[in-house]
């Protein structure tokens, strides 16, 4: 399993994976390279990679090596079925969007739709963004206002691929 997860890295988007440290008795006779030690600090195995990315401040292809070192010494695991939640670009966005649609109130409303979905907007899942969007959308009253608003928040939807 190791061999062919690591391969899985190599290639395509990783950004939504989630590890999780595994414990190792071991562990201590590990010499880690700073990107490696700030990687493996991040692995909580409930951030994403692209998480982990921004608050390392490292490029995804330093992650992307880091993390296959970090499998190949099994000092971390995949964490399967975990959630890749939205990050703080999209919510940010947003945010932003509503905001200028409807004013200071978009915070709040943002917030109760995504409660209503029965998420926090700090861990909204990645695949219900569309549905996020739609029932935010739907407090804009002012339809040239909504429209840009849709129009702006599925074009990052898809830059995002969520």
């Amino acid at each position: 399993m190791g061999e062919g997860k690591h391969t899985d890295l190599k290639a395509g988007d990783i950004s939504t994976l989630v590890f999780r440290r595994v414990v190792r008795q071991d562990a201590g006779q590990i010499s880690f390279d700073p990107q490696m030690l700030a990687t493996f600090m991040e692995l909580d195995g409930k951030k994403s990679l692209t998480d982990v990315a921004r608050n390392t401040g490292q490029k995804m292809s330093s992650i992307r090596e880091a993390v296959g070192k970090l499998l190949e010494l099994k000092l971390i695991e995949p964490v399967t079925g975990a959630v890749s939640v939205l990050d703080g670009e999209f919510v940010g966005r947003l945010r932003k969007e509503l905001s200028l649609a409807i004013g200071p109130l978009a915070e709040i409303v943002a917030e109760d739709a995504a409660g209503d979905l029965g998420h926090d907007i700090s861990r909204f899942p990645c695949q219900r963004a569309a549905e996020l969007v739609e029932l935010v959308g739907r407090e804009i009253k002012r339809e040239d206002k909504r429209v840009t608003f849709m129009e702006n928040m599925v074009a990052m939807i898809r830059k995002k691929g969520y």
